[in-house]
């Protein structure tokens, strides 16, 4: 026992307040202690890449990766043309990131790239989009020349060609460009596919389906024959692209494009009911798009089923809330 101030005794082995302040109080500080170092090791790990000199082009290009703002970006990327560690694909890398809004800026590195590297397919192809968002044709038709003289073996110079004839709207051009880039690599689906709808925009049937024969066995057969299927639709024959709409249905009984193409198509020879049926089954192969639910509905408001159309917008609206301009473009009821 022990005696307090007040002249009060207390069991020796009770606590006083003074003794738990002494217990208590240097844990606590001990624990803000802790807390305030971890948060300044976190403070600093995250400045660290901020305080260090920035001396290679790749921490400049992945600073700009994450910039906001055109004018930000210009500010980080520029300097890189006078950078003796720029590597021609990092200022190819850098012109693209300035691409949307300095085409300007965009150009000179690029420029920059094809001094560094002169044999690079890459740059030139670069160089002929920026020119092309410049509208500068002389330029991009010299950097498409000068893409085939360093490469003369590479489609890519052909189909770039081919996409900016069919931008401005010279579809004839673009599918004669597309026929030199499929010359060169005859074995690639894509480029083969990308041919026969230059083909069919451009009204030349024959040469699209000579070209679908040429993809045999390098296209699984269903899709081929949706591609025949569209051929002949171009060319006013839909009696015959449904008999190959149904053979692509059959071949692959879970490809929506085939069921989609063949509904569509039977609505242009006034099977009604049947083409209706094939867009509900085109709906439920692909139940993520809204496209096929539009093109019904679009379809019952052109043959003036409007409450059947009523019925399909109210399906469109509660699967894709998220698309109304796109339902009302295509599915607008009276």
């Amino acid at each position: 026992m022990r005696r307090t101030e007040a002249g009060q005794q207390e069991p020796l082995d009770a606590p006083s307040s003074r003794a738990d302040a002494a217990v208590t109080h240097p844990g606590r500080r001990r624990g803000l202690r802790g807390m305030v170092i971890v948060c300044g090791v976190a403070v600093l790990l995250h400045l660290i890449p901020l305080l260090l000199p920035r001396n290679m082009p790749e921490q400049e290009l992945a600073i700009a990766r994450v910039t906001q703002g055109v004018e930000a970006r210009v500010k980080l990327l520029l300097p890189l043309r006078a950078h003796p560690k720029a590597t021609a694909a990092e200022l190819r890398e850098a012109a693209e990131l300035l691409l949307e809004g300095a085409p300007a800026e965009a150009r000179e590195l690029a420029q920059e790239a094809e001094r560094r590297e002169p044999a690079a397919v890459e740059t030139q192809l670069l160089l002929a989009r920026i020119c092309d968002m410049e509208r500068m044709e002389r330029c991009v038709r010299a950097s498409l020349e000068r893409a085939v003289q360093v490469a003369p073996g590479d489609a890519r110079p052909d189909i770039l060609r081919a996409e900016l004839k069919e931008k401005s709207g010279d579809v004839v051009g673009a599918s004669e460009a597309m026929r030199a880039a499929f010359g060169k690599a005859p074995a690639d689906p894509l480029i083969g596919l990308r041919y026969v709808r230059l083909l069919r925009a451009a009204e030349q049937p024959s040469e699209a389906l000579s070209v679908l024969a040429a993809l045999q066995g390098k296209v699984p057969r269903a899709r081929l024959l949706v591609e025949q299927g569209l051929v002949l639709s171009a060319d006013g024959k839909d009696a015959e692209a449904v008999a190959v709409f149904r053979k692509a249905t059959q071949e692959d009984p879970r490809l929506s494009l085939a069921q989609f193409e063949l509904g569509l198509a039977l609505f242009r020879v006034g099977e009604l009911d049947a083409a209706q049926d094939a867009l509900r089954q085109a709906d439920r192969l692909d139940l993520g798009s809204p496209k096929s639910l539009a093109a019904l509905c679009a379809l019952q408001l052109q043959a003036r089923l409007i409450e059947d159309a009523r019925l399909t917008r109210m399906d469109l609206e509660r699967r894709f809330s998220g698309r109304m301009e796109l339902i009302r473009q295509s599915c607008s009821i009276p």
